[in-house]
């Protein structure tokens, strides 16, 4: 291994969490707010529970000046084949906001077995079950 392989992938790990890292987070009470930065329409079609909606298009100051910056935002988007959280966590980051991206997003957090709310939400495990 070398330095640079290190720095890399602690690199990848102070800026990314999969889904069971943030199930985890929330069931543990840390300071996570999750967003979600896709549409408001695709928003309350589906989403992760407890998820707010702040369309990356849509960032500024003004709508998240009630957001605390002493918490950590968690970005996600539909999942690999989208941008989303990366404008997102982008956005939100030069605001002045510590962020992090969920890998695979969406997608991959219903891959993985965890609930959704929204109008097509799905069964699974719960968030925040302390599991």
């Amino acid at each position: 291994m070398t330095i640079e392989q290190m720095v890399h992938y602690q690199s990848k790990l102070a800026f990314e969490m999969d889904s069971w890292d943030l199930h985890v987070a929330i069931s543990n009470g840390e300071a996570v707010v999750v967003v979600d930065g896709r549409s408001e329409a695709a928003f309350a079609q589906e989403h992760i529970p407890g998820a707010i909606s702040l369309p990356h298009r849509g960032i500024s100051t003004l709508t998240t000046e009630a957001l605390d910056k002493a918490k950590t935002y968690i970005c996600y988007c539909d999942g690999i084949g989208c941008n989303a959280s990366t404008k997102t966590a982008l956005k939100l980051l030069t605001l002045g906001f510590k962020v992090r991206e969920l890998i695979g997003g969406l997608d991959w957090w219903k891959r993985d077995g965890y609930q959704t709310a929204g109008s097509e939400g799905r069964a699974g495990t719960p968030v925040g079950c302390g599991c």
